[in-house]
């Protein structure tokens, strides 16, 4: 089938997350996508285990479940870009890109001549993805960022936990993520643009200015009244009742949107009085009156278990649902009627389950081609068939180990 973006071709110079998760959203797209790493010991994510999905074997180290979440459908390139023979190799690659992805820290890659500044002579029409803690400007350019720390500076950990508790992180690490998504939303917006101007450009993305601009509703209501919004634990701050309620069994997510859907809960529920009371009627009543009404709600969701509730509210269309585990999502009957888990080969044809992309296009659908790949997997097969390099030049680089 045809692809997105076949014929696109990314250097991902990146290494953890963010940047990783953005470039795999771009080779499942159909991009060539080739992952440059450090030789032998390769993306740092590759050992953040246990858990493993694969174990040490033939000089290459084991490989964390963390790594495969985010390298599908990538070659690896394992070259030793301290050498000025390996950034020779890496701007030749550069010359023939379409786009290049790194998240070194501000400056970290001009001292190889791989800035953009240095770079963008070799190619004007690159697309230079650069993704930082803090951004390329400003007194906190200089620092490193990493997603436990941001979501503590960047608000979030603020706003999450219970309301007598800690400060909380989420937990998954959502700013890497968020961040990938925005880099690649940016680099296919930077592709539109190069078709109609000619020019690529450099892409400035900060990890501190995602989190903040996924504040979202929380952020706009300090803006609009300038009080620091407390923590609610797994309360709203603009919608009430909208948080998890202990069931007779376990928890309920409990989502009740609008005021009729209140109504129709109340009636469910038996207790027709709290629709028709003054303090409880509109949302915004129960907003104000949430210490009153929350303790009453919770009283009578107790009593039954987790099925009867969902099966009642979904009934009358009011939305609800459980808490579920990991195990009991992967075994939901909506997910694997989703097909949400993939298996894909590796090297050697094994299959590995790799957890499917959301996004569905009817005429060039996602392609789930191979595992993330061992370390330097590719290097030949780039080195000849990417860069054309003969033989010659090919045996003196792996020789010397500049490319290994």
């Amino acid at each position: 089938m045809s692809e997105a973006l076949k014929g696109i071709k990314v250097i991902d110079l990146s290494r953890i997350l963010a940047g990783p998760w953005a470039s795999q959203m771009l080779a499942d797209m159909g991009a060539e996508v080739i992952k440059v790493e450090r030789p032998k010991t390769g993306d740092d994510t590759r050992h953040w285990g246990p858990p493993f999905i694969k174990a040490a074997k033939n000089q290459q180290p084991a490989q964390a479940a963390y790594y495969h979440c985010a390298n599908r459908n990538k070659q690896s390139i394992a070259i030793d870009i301290t050498q000025p023979e390996g950034q020779q190799v890496i701007k030749d690659m550069i010359a023939k890109a379409d786009v290049l992805i790194e998240n070194y820290k501000v400056g970290g890659l001009e001292k190889y001549g791989l800035s953009y500044q240095q770079v963008k002579l070799l190619n004007p029409e690159l697309i230079y993805c650069s993704i930082t803690g803090f951004g390329q400007q400003g007194p906190y350019a200089h620092k490193a960022g990493y997603d436990a720390m941001i979501q503590g500076e960047g608000g979030l950990m603020s706003l999450t936990g219970a309301v007598d508790g800690e400060p909380m992180k989420v937990g998954v690490a959502v700013v890497d993520v968020m961040t990938g998504l925005y880099s690649a939303n940016a680099i296919l917006a930077a592709l539109l643009a190069k078709a109609h101007t000619g020019t690529g450009q450099h892409i400035d993305i900060a990890l501190l200015d995602v989190q903040v601009a996924s504040l979202a509703n929380q952020g706009m209501n300090y803006l609009a009244t300038g009080k620091v919004p407390e923590r609610l634990g797994n309360g709203h701050p603009n919608i009430v009742p909208y948080q998890t309620f202990a069931t007779q069994d376990g928890s309920l997510i409990l989502a009740i949107g609008n005021d009729p859907q209140f109504k129709k809960f109340c009636q469910a529920a038996q207790c027709h009085e709290l629709a028709s009371n003054t303090l409880f009627v509109t949302n915004q009543q129960r907003v104000e009156n949430r210490a009153a009404l929350i303790p009453i709600l919770a009283s009578i969701i107790a009593k039954h278990s987790t099925d009867y509730w969902v099966a009642t509210l979904e009934a009358i269309a009011v939305p609800c649902g459980p808490v579920n585990t990991l195990e009991q999502v992967f075994n939901h009957p909506q997910i694997q009627h989703r097909n949400m888990v993939r298996q894909i080969p590796d090297e050697e044809g094994l299959l590995i389950n790799t957890i499917a992309s959301p996004i569905n296009l009817s005429k060039t659908p996602l392609q789930y081609k191979h595992a993330a790949p061992n370390i330097g997997q590719h290097s030949e097969q780039v080195l000849k068939q990417f860069l054309h390099y003969d033989k010659e030049e090919i045996a003196k680089l792996l020789k010397n180990e500049i490319v290994s």
